[in-house]
Formats: structure tokens, sequence, C-alpha cells
């Protein structure tokens, strides 16, 4: 019998302990709420495994059922790291309205960590308007703190009249911003 693979993970309750498919799995099986004090258990689980249970996450983003997808994005939104941020911008995409919310808040929550993975996605999808209507969310609550200045440009773009012209423009100026910091 093949052993599941395993990679460690740190956790609130037991530091450096040895999360894989076994445990993990389980838990992502969990979100579907046909109970929703198991559902909510087992999200708050995966958030404590942290980054091991990100890929599990992702996975869940693309399931069928968008309360899954909803619980996936709400643990990602509190798990840090770039796969997790990665995929919240993925899920700005997503066709339920919910998942795009959570997603923007998660992103509202990494503020500067989050812009890279935005403005890509932005450069490369600029013609969707879902996504465009999630990075102005974003944005738009970012511009109200530190990060005003950086994001303004690519804020007026998005509310610009032909947004999937000049949004990629501003984002790529953002980008460079980025990397010179």
């Amino acid at each position: 019998m093949k052993k599941p693979k395993t990679s460690t993970v740190k956790t609130r309750g037991t530091p450096g302990r040895q999360a894989g498919v076994a445990d993990v799995k389980p838990l992502v099986d969990d979100l579907t709420c046909k109970d929703v004090y198991k559902c909510r258990r087992a999200r708050k689980a995966l958030v404590e495994m942290g980054e091991g249970s990100v890929p599990y996450l992702v996975d869940a983003l693309n399931h069928r059922k968008g309360w899954v997808r909803w619980e996936a994005a709400k643990a990602l939104r509190q798990i840090p790291g770039p796969v997790a941020t990665d995929a919240l911008v993925t899920a700005l995409g997503d066709n339920n309205f919910d998942v795009r919310w959570l997603a923007a808040e998660g992103l509202i929550d990494r503020g500067r960590e989050g812009l890279a993975p935005l403005m890509k996605a932005l450069i490369e999808g600029s013609d969707s308007v879902v996504l465009r209507e999630g990075a102005h969310h974003v944005l738009f609550d970012l511009s109200h703190g530190n990060l005003r200045q950086m994001v303004l440009p690519v804020l007026q773009a998005l509310e610009d009249v032909e947004p999937s012209v000049e949004v990629p423009l501003k984002a790529r100026a953002l980008l460079g911003t980025i990397g010179r910091r």
C-alpha cells in the first residue's frame, strides 16, 4: 500500500506536524456543507493547516457547487502566501458573485502583496468585465489607504470609457513601480 504524500506545515496546535492527502482531503470534502457546523469546522482546520492545504483549496475553487468555492475562497482569504494570493486573483473571475466578493476582500486584506498578481491578471485579462469589477473593488478600497498614489492611475483606468485598452498600460506601469521599490 502506497503511503500518501505529506508535506510539513505549521499549524497553530502542532508546529511542523505532517499534513497529507489523508488529513486534508476529508476536510475539503466536508466543505460541501451538508452540515453547516461540520463545514465551518473543516474550513477552520484547513486554515490552521496553512500552506499545506492551499493546493486542495485551489482545486476546490473549481468545484461545481458555488458554496464549496465560497468556502475555499473564505479559507484562502485567511492563509498567507503567494499561492493563496494567486488563487484569490483567479477567483475574481468566478461566476458566483459571493466568491468574487470574498476573493476581493482577501486581496484587500493582503494590501501591497496582492497588487503584482492582480496587475498581471489585468494585463492578461483586461477584456474580462468580471475581473475588472473585482479589481475595481480591490483598488477602490486600497485607494483609501497608504497605497492611494500607487493604485489611483489603475483605478481611474478601470473607470474609463475604454478600460480594456487603458487598464493594461496602467497595470504595467504599476508593476514597474512595485519592482523598483
